[in-house]
């Protein structure tokens, strides 16, 4: 099981997975994730829960590529969330885990 944060906010998580070394957008080429899911570990995960409506919550994947990139993933993880990219790196994080 990856390790799971719980931060303030996501600019926290972000500040925090810059500081090990996570600094490729994922967000800008989110098309390579979902074409080519097994390219890609998730190594970290930080939830951040709004405190009164759960549309505001999301969560902050620290991926690595095959190639050895290191970046982030931002992605809203409310029940009615239907982002492709964000449910190919949940996959992958309970494949990884069996």
């Amino acid at each position: 099981m990856k390790p799971t944060y719980h931060y303030t906010t996501v600019l926290e998580a972000l500040n925090d997975l810059k500081e090990k070394g996570f600094h490729h957008d994922f967000n800008l080429h989110y098309e390579s994730i979902k074409e080519n899911p097994d390219d890609y570990s998730v190594e970290h995960v930080y939830r951040y829960e709004g405190d009164s409506d759960p549309d505001e919550e999301s969560v902050v994947y620290g991926i690595i590529s095959s190639s050895g990139k290191k970046g982030v993933f931002v992605a809203g993880f409310s029940a009615n969330s239907d982002y492709e990219a964000s449910q190919i790196l949940e996959k992958l994080i309970i494949e990884s885990s069996k």
